[in-house]
């Protein structure tokens, strides 16, 4: 009999039965709230398919949310955002130093940089050497260890929050009514 079933992994199958639980929860409400409107009573059916899709919910929300979170966590860990970063910096460079300089002319408290001789020239140096350190701060190792601890660290306070329930009293959908 298994050879008959096309050989899906965990992963698959849990969101395979997930769509289905859902599709079948949206049609029961639908149903329900279409009787609701219309006088009648909420069949027992409904009441039923309704309360255990709910109970089914709450039992596989948590280890769900676990698992997925683990694989967005791994995906998280191998990348090196600190390179792109210095990458899209080196690409838009032009624009930056512009950007940098128009900020510096027009910052009140650099205004007085107006009054120096070769004042342009300062403003277009001092934004070259920032870029330039900034984005070698961004290609250095050490830059990329610390991304890696703060996604580290964020990623397991998230997974704890979820683990104890702390995001639960912060958002709870309305029920409908039935």
């Amino acid at each position: 009999m298994t050879e008959a079933l096309p050989q899906f992994s965990t992963t698959q199958w849990v969101l395979i039965i997930v769509g289905i639980v859902l599709v079948v929860a949206i049609v029961a409400g639908l149903l329900g709230r279409a009787l609701i409107r219309r006088g009648l009573q909420e069949p027992f059916v409904v009441r039923f398919i309704n309360r255990s899709t709910d109970r089914l919910v709450a039992a596989i929300k948590k280890p769900l949310t676990v698992a997925v979170l683990d694989e967005v966590a791994d995906v998280l860990r191998t990348g090196n955002y600190t390179r792109n970063l210095a990458a899209a910096l080196e690409e838009n460079q032009s624009q930056l130093r512009a950007m940098i300089a128009e900020k510096i002319k027009n910052d009140p408290t650099a205004g007085r940089i107006g009054l120096l001789p070769f004042h342009d020239r300062i403003v277009d140096e001092v934004t070259e050497t920032a870029l330039r350190v900034f984005l070698e701060v961004l290609l250095d190792p050490r830059t990329d260890e610390l991304v890696s601890d703060l996604l580290r660290d964020n990623i397991d306070q998230i997974r704890q929050a979820v683990r104890e329930n702390q995001h639960e009293p912060v958002r709870r959908p309305s029920p409908l009514p039935r």
